[in-house]
């Protein structure tokens, strides 16, 4: 058989000010060699039976040619842009061919996917979609396909990868979450509850046969489970490849042994959800891993072993007031982070954060291509909804403000040379971005 397995792009970049044509070609030139591309289609190839062919497509939804020789259409789906991926189905639909839906949202909404596809991948699929093709084959295709178990670590295959030249490859050595954080999109998926973590032996092979010298661990946490990433960083050392990955500030601030080997294993930076500075609003989503006071410690420990630290905020928790937006700030310059980040908290669908708001009527809206970090679906408690996206708007533009830029970088510094150029390349990309309400066109 002929498949297709189709991401769809959005339509318009919600972030980025196209208006100046320098400032839009700066975005693209840096934001590839600092982005990378999810693993979920490329592991779809790879339990793919060799006797199809398999082509992966990732463009604007507008610029995607139907194919009437395709004999199946995939098509992974998160939830900000699942409106086009339902366009492009329904596109597909009418040609007569069949149309298969999985991914983020698919899985939270598997019903609403349903109604723009034959059939609906649910969760995992690297032993569900087998069994979709073979029924397929046979005539026999079900409406809905739930893996009963979570694929073992073992059986989690190499990605047969389609990346563009500059994009870093990704590289998932564990899978799952144990926290399960109230707001955090990993509820989404069941298998998230099960943490695994793959044998080393097969992570090394797959970053031994990825192009190039920079990648990044697409796991939710690599500091999960400290004696497993020490191991793994250990085997990466005579490598000699730089690397990015998520990890937890509490144990961050505690664990000089993984920072050490971790530095010596190739590691350029760590991404930390931080959230919050509020102890209370970290408290009320049931992130039991931050605690505010030790924030700094673990930024301190950081540079120590000369790496950067990339810091996400999320605003609009309940507990939040006014006043936090400041404080983030403040903390932000005394704190020395390299790459600051100031997002709008988002509930995405079947998330708890999602069902609770749902319950108390404070939903705004469920336009989907809302739901992208970046807009208020919902009512906060303690501003108004035009509040909360002016206040995070501003502290967006004070965190790249030149002057603010420049010293941040200038103090990367000292951290060497490739943490140095990573907070350059990044803090330009962010540069670039602009957060502002649009208008939603459908065409």
């Amino acid at each position: 058989m002929k498949i297709l397995l189709i991401t769809p792009l959005l339509l318009q970049d919600y972030l980025s000010n196209f208006d100046s044509r320098t400032k839009a070609y700066l975005h693209k030139i840096v934001a590839r060699g600092t982005y990378h591309r999810s693993l979920s289609l490329p592991i779809i190839a790879a339990v793919t039976p060799k006797k199809h062919s398999i082509t992966i497509i990732k463009k604007p939804y507008n610029k995607i040619k139907i194919d009437e020789t395709a004999d199946i259409i995939g098509i992974r789906t998160t939830t900000s842009d699942c409106y086009y991926g339902y366009k492009i189905a329904d596109e597909y639909r009418k040609k007569g061919i069949t149309v298969v839906i999985g991914g983020w949202h698919a899985s939270a909404l598997p019903t609403e996917a349903k109604q723009h596809a034959d059939s609906v991948v649910v969760g995992e699929g690297e032993e569900s979609w087998p069994q979709l093709l073979e029924d397929y084959e046979k005539g026999e295709l079900k409406p809905f396909y739930f893996q009963k178990r979570s694929t073992p670590a073992e059986k989690i295959p190499i990605p047969i990868r389609k990346i563009s030249k500059g994009f870093l490859p990704a590289v998932q050595a564990t899978r799952g979450c144990p926290y399960q954080c109230e707001f955090c999109a990993e509820t989404i998926m069941n298998y998230r509850k099960n943490f695994r973590a793959r044998p080393i032996e097969n992570v090394i092979k797959e970053i031994k046969a990825m192009p190039g010298k920079d990648f990044i661990f697409h796991d939710a946490s690599l500091t999960i489970n400290p004696d497993y990433s020490k191991k793994l960083f250990k085997e990466l050392i005579p490598i000699k490849k730089s690397f990015f990955c998520n990890g937890n500030a509490d144990t961050l601030a505690r664990d000089d042994e993984l920072l050490k080997i971790a530095k010596k294993a190739g590691c350029v930076g760590w991404l930390i959800g931080l959230e919050s500075i509020s102890q209370q609003s970290i408290n009320s989503i049931g992130k039991k891993t931050n605690i505010v006071e030790r924030y700094t410690k673990a930024i301190d420990k950081i540079h120590k072993h000369k790496m950067m630290v990339q810091g996400s905020f999320v605003f609009g928790f309940d507990g939040d007031t006014l006043d936090v937006f400041d404080r983030t700030f403040n903390f932000v310059e005394q704190s020395n982070i390299d790459m600051p980040d100031a997002m709008i908290l988002t509930p995405f669908p079947s998330t708890p954060f999602y069902m609770r708001l749902d319950k108390e009527n404070r939903l705004l809206t469920k336009d989907w291509r809302l739901y992208d970090y970046r807009h208020v679906v919902y009512e906060p408690k303690n501003m108004t909804p035009d509040e909360l996206f002016d206040n995070t708007k501003d502290l967006f533009q004070r965190f790249y403000k030149f002057n603010t830029l420049t010293k941040r970088v200038i103090k990367s510094y000292k951290l060497g040379l490739a943490p140095f150029v990573s907070t350059f390349l990044q803090n330009l990309t962010m540069a670039s971005l602009e957060m502002k309400k649009v208008e939603i066109v459908d065409s």
